[in-house]
């Protein structure tokens, strides 16, 4: 994980408006915005990378509710077209949401489809699809 941690900040691009970092307290008013707990290995991913921006994928963000990857805005649209209410969408992808589970595990979902793809962990997700993009 923190090599994953080091590559994404070493790929972050410098952009005139940076992202920031949310903390603990922002977390929880994720939560209770969504209701629903976020998995412990994502509030992390959260904490420490939701900064970056890197390739062509844009993480949910939990900082500025008028960004179009706030997590809350993410949240409602995908479960509005039917992505399982569940999932929690860590990213918009092409006509789909890459998701994760409270378990941790990483499904690429596509409305009115089953899930497609899986990865165990959101730093698995990030090494193979994030830094790939």
């Amino acid at each position: 994980m923190e090599d994953i941690i080091e590559l994404l900040q070493e790929r972050n691009v410098k952009i005139p408006v940076p992202l920031e970092l949310p903390d603990e307290d922002d977390l929880v008013e994720i939560e209770e915005a969504i209701l629903i707990s976020l998995p412990d290995e994502y509030k992390q991913f959260l904490l420490e990378v939701s900064d970056v921006v890197c390739g062509s994928i844009e993480p949910a963000t939990c900082t500025d509710p008028s960004s179009h990857t706030f997590l809350p805005d993410l949240a409602a649209r995908a479960w509005d077209i039917g992505m399982p209410r569940e999932y929690i969408p860590i990213c918009e992808h092409a006509n789909g949401f890459y998701c994760i589970s409270q378990v941790g595990q990483i499904f690429l979902w596509f409305s009115g489809e089953d899930m497609e793809d899986e990865w165990d962990s959101i730093w698995s997700w990030a090494k193979d699809v994030w830094l790939e993009s």
